[in-house]
């Protein structure tokens, strides 16, 4: 017979969000009458903004027409996006970012699990904990880890703890990484990295000369001005950093799907015998091969993003998430819960009352209150004792569902 991947075998039993779903099913099979409030997975409830759904209706028109009709276009995304992208995100803050240095593609999740394909096996990736899962399974199934060990780590990943004992900041691994993941504003606990605190990241990359995945798909969501919402804010981080950007949240593209990813030709890397090759080359070869482009008719919705009523209308909506934000930190609060989060992102990050384990509480909250987050604990090992809550739901959601924890 034919020999399957058995880096595959190693993944813990299943996907956190999976095991949510599975966890609510049984639950409201069983509870029919139950009116289950989800504040677990971080998709969006407004719906497209107007500006939106009109550029993508008239380019959906235009697909109609022979004059109009696109076929494939550029796999790289078509330059009317990538040119708005640019001047909006990077030119306006004073960063110079050339057009192919920019790739459309169809979600940051789908860019952070194939851009480990263009690094050697050999690499070494160190990881925060709690980490998004996406990270660290795509690097298990690659074959870069060892199996995972009884505290819940993979052998031959760097964890960085990140807690309530340091700030959630994790300190700086004392043995070398090839790739470091970092995610601000960070998903899952909702905190944020300062201009200092980035200038050091970029500084140890540099010295241990390491690559920083900088994954900023949340930075939408940030409302201090003094937090970079680029890493390339930072002086000399095109040496070393990538940056994943993403509609989904910013714009409600959970179900529509685009987002991009930023790789400088000043990043570079080795081969075995020494020769420099750029990653942008890299990624580029695999973008094509694998990847036809996002739809034509998407991507003039998301250009429409940057329009100025655009603009306005995905404010708005980053707003009303932010209010809920609001309410569900301190409406928690309120209830004796210590939270962390909730101010310059979407998620709510909270220790577990009582001691309990995080998929205990998650138990509870179901049955008690029929409210779903998700356990910290499926975010990595430093996760245990902590729940995120998601400030997606909408508006009579999030305040019925802090009415119901507050009863509790």
């Amino acid at each position: 017979m034919t020999q399957i991947n058995e880096n595959y075998l190693k993944l813990k039993a299943g996907y956190l969000f999976p095991e949510i779903g599975r966890r609510v099913k049984a639950y409201s099979d069983a509870n029919q009458s139950a009116k289950i409030i989800r504040l677990g997975i971080g998709d969006v409830t407004l719906p497209l903004a107007p500006t939106i759904v009109n550029a993508m209706v008239d380019a959906a028109k235009e697909m109609g027409s022979s004059a109009g009709f696109h076929g494939y276009g550029p796999e790289q995304g078509y330059s009317f996006l990538i040119q708005k992208i640019i001047a909006h995100d990077y030119t306006a803050r004073g960063v110079q970012i050339a057009e192919d240095e920019v790739f459309v593609s169809d979600g940051s999740k789908c860019d952070c699990g194939n851009i480990q394909e263009i690094f050697s096996l050999d690499s070494k990736i160190a990881v925060v904990d709690p980490v998004y899962p996406v990270y660290v399974d795509t690097n298990v199934m690659a074959g870069r880890t060892g199996e995972v060990g009884a505290d819940g780590r993979y052998a031959n990943i760097i964890y960085m703890p990140a807690t309530e004992e340091n700030n959630f900041e994790p300190d700086f691994p004392k043995e070398k990484p090839d790739i470091i993941y970092l995610c601000y504003p960070n998903n899952p606990t909702g905190m944020v990295a300062t201009k200092a605190r980035l200038t050091e990241w970029v500084n140890f990359a540099k010295k241990m000369g390491s690559i920083i995945l900088y994954d900023s798909a949340y930075e939408s969501f940030i409302q201090d001005p003094a937090i970079p919402k680029s890493i390339y804010e930072i002086p000399g981080a095109k040496e070393v950093a990538m940056e994943f950007r993403s509609f989904s949240k910013t714009a409600g593209f959970t179900g529509t799907r685009c987002a991009y990813l930023v790789i400088p030709k000043d990043l570079k890397g080795k081969t075995k015998a020494g020769e420099e090759i750029s990653f942008n080359s890299l990624w580029n070869r695999r973008h094509t091969t694998k990847f036809n482009g996002v739809s034509y008719v998407t991507q003039k919705g998301a250009e429409a993003i940057f329009s100025a009523q655009g603009q306005v209308e995905i404010k708005e909506q980053i707003s009303y998430y932010m209010q809920n934000a609001k309410l569900i930190r301190e409406g928690l609060a309120t209830a004796g819960y210590t939270v962390f989060g909730g101010t310059n992102a979407p998620y709510i990050w909270l220790k577990t009352p009582r001691g309990l384990k995080s998929w205990e509480f998650f138990d509870e909250l179901l049955g008690k209150a029929q409210v779903v987050g998700t356990p910290g604990s499926g975010f990595g090992p430093a996760g245990e004792g902590y729940f995120r809550l998601s400030a997606f739901g909408k508006r009579e959601d999030v305040i019925s569902a802090i009415e119901r924890i507050q009863k509790m």
